[in-house]
């Protein structure tokens, strides 16, 4: 009898291991209607891809791009409670693609970028109250394009993007500092360098994400902290990888040239491609570090397009496909039920 119960037990054993190493296959609670897309006033400019967007108190600010063949310089401000679009003072700096825009204070700025010739480092800041364009202290960092920019307190900070090879370092711009202002090198990110990443804002740290490396999109996501600037914080990857069930669909987030913002408590992923353009859409919660899917974008499938958030609203407007430039705007409402009609 002895000798029987050693003989069950042990294969019972190896059972429970294999049980508890094996993944979860429960399906997330998750849900493709749960948000609504509503369209907007149309981008007044021209269609096109690839420009920038920054917001400065409770208007939001669009301008340079690329449709194609015409790089842009013209620059647009938008009113999201007037659902109105107004032209401002046309950017003094080269036509570009593949910018970065960014706010700090009362002050918006726009910073390297791509000329169809030459990766760009020149750094303009937009005050508008004057309505008016100064060049400050060229960004300190290689020249390049597909950056992220963010700003958070009184600095501005530029990461990765593309200087003829990808990048993650990362620099802090004073404008207060001298006459121009003064950038400072600060600890690179961790994980993989990157070109055509997101990068989101919220409680005072900066979340950066997705993006492509040696033609493979990327799944390693990072927090930073500018009150603790010796490290940055690997939050969990955007990928299928722990014996977990919330991570099953995951590889969906997975994404270059795409846009994110912030409503409220919750970030926002939208658009972009990732072999093929994309029109899907995550929410990730800050308080779990937990992504849930949200309704997709209810237009065409983009890459290319830029994100916003103003007055706790949030917004995808321009992008392109394989056929065509757009000039669209839409709003995201995530805690409305999905409707087809608006």
């Amino acid at each position: 009898m002895k000798r029987f119960k050693y003989f069950f037990l042990l294969p019972l054993s190896i059972v429970l291991i294999a049980i508890s190493c094996t993944k979860q296959e429960d399906t997330p609670v998750t849900t493709d209607t749960s948000g609504n897309w509503v369209k907007r006033s149309e981008f007044e400019g021209n269609a096109r891809t690839e420009g920038i967007a920054f917001t400065i108190g409770d208007t939001a600010y669009i301008g340079t791009g690329y449709d194609g063949s015409i790089r842009y310089v013209d620059f647009w401000a938008y009113d999201p409670v007037k659902n109105f679009w107004l032209q401002r003072a046309q950017f003094p700096g080269a036509a570009r693609n593949s910018a970065v825009g960014y706010s700090v204070g009362t002050k918006g700025y726009i910073a390297t970028g791509y000329d169809g010739l030459n990766r760009l480092n020149d750094n303009w800041e937009y005050n508008p109250a004057t309505n008016a364009w100064t060049r400050r202290a060229d960004f300190a960092g290689s020249a390049r394009y597909d950056a992220v920019a963010f700003g958070i307190g009184t600095k501005g900070y530029i990461s990765t993007g593309f200087d003829g090879g990808n990048t993650k370092d990362l620099w802090e711009f004073d404008p207060a500092a001298g006459a121009n202002g003064t950038w400072a090198q600060k600890v690179s990110m961790g994980g993989s360098k990157r070109f055509a990443a997101v990068a989101f804002v919220y409680n005072n740290k900066a979340y950066v994400l997705t993006g492509i490396s040696n033609g493979n999109t990327l799944t390693d996501f990072w927090m930073y902290d500018p009150a603790n600037p010796s490290s940055w914080t690997q939050l969990r990857d955007i990928a299928n990888i722990s014996t977990e069930a919330y991570d099953n669909d995951y590889t969906d987030i997975q994404r270059h040239n795409a846009v994110a913002f912030v409503i409220g408590s919750k970030g926002y992923l939208a658009v972009g491609e990732n072999g093929a353009y994309t029109k899907k859409t995550w929410e990730y919660d800050f308080a779990t570090d937990l992504w849930v899917r949200k309704t997709p974008y209810e237009r065409t499938e983009r890459t290319g397009a830029v994100g916003f958030a103003v007055k706790g609203r949030g917004y995808v407007a321009c992008g392109k496909n394989s056929t065509y430039y757009f000039d669209d705007i839409d709003e995201l409402k995530p805690t409305e039920t999905y409707n087809s009609v608006d």
